[in-house]
């Protein structure tokens, strides 16, 4: 029986699931509260992990351990990497990536995690093509994309370092959980798929960007996440 985990960094990222969601249950576990029940006919259970890659990770192995979920969506907010991404579009990933690793010392290539034996990590083809799919039928006036997501533990805004993003890792945008989200769900061997709407453009712009476009931003994911459920 399929039971999605769904995750946003911020209440405003999964607060209008909570809203229409039927919640039998609410788990209190490392200061995060997870929301168990139904949302559009599916099992779910919605979280707020809290930003940043330690909060992100810790968020999807007590979603594997306690909750057993079969699939994990990501949902929220990101930096534009690829000029072809405007504030407003919508990314969905074909893999993430973490920016703020370096072992190159020892051979590994840079963003890959020693011993791990992958750099990046796959989203699921049948939930990224969904995401797609869903979101041209119920955001038809969006842009929709797929493409690379890279974390890091840190807000991006400035030129220099998107540039660095850019032509290190070939990002398409860049934001604070995804990877470590994918990073658990593929040592948990869950399927996943991060989305992301674009709030700003990742550099000395972002400041002012980010605040007003990132609640549309969220209400275009969360309609999207709840049109896919009945799907996977």
């Amino acid at each position: 029986m399929k039971k999605i985990g769904i995750i946003g960094a911020m209440e405003l990222e999964v607060e209008i699931l909570k809203e229409h969601m039927t919640t039998t249950h609410i788990t209190q576990k490392a200061n995060m509260e997870f929301y168990e029940g139904t949302l559009n006919g599916t099992d779910v259970v919605v979280v707020r992990s809290g930003v940043g890659k330690v909060n992100a990770a810790l968020c999807v192995q007590i979603l594997a351990d306690l909750f057993d979920v079969t699939a994990v969506i990501n949902t929220g907010v990101a930096g534009s990497l690829n000029a072809g991404l405007d504030i407003g579009d919508i990314l969905v990933s074909t893999d993430a990536l973490h920016h703020d690793v370096d072992a190159t010392i020892f051979g590994y290539q840079l963003g890959e995690v020693p011993q791990l034996g992958c750099r990046e990590f796959i989203a699921d083809k049948h939930l990224s093509e969904l995401a797609v799919e869903v979101c041209r039928e119920v955001n038809p006036d969006i842009k929709v994309s797929t493409g690379r997501v890279v974390s890091g533990d840190q807000f991006i805004s400035s030129k220099a370092v998107k540039e660095h993003l850019i032509q290190e890792f070939h990002g398409d945008c860049a934001e604070m959980e995804g990877a470590s989200i994918a990073h658990g769900a593929y040592l948990n061997k869950i399927p996943f798929v991060i989305i992301r709407a674009i709030s700003d453009k990742a550099d000395d712009s972002a400041r002012m960007d980010y605040p007003t476009f990132e609640k549309a931003a969220a209400i275009h994911s969360a309609r999207l996440v709840e049109s896919m459920l009945p799907r996977i």
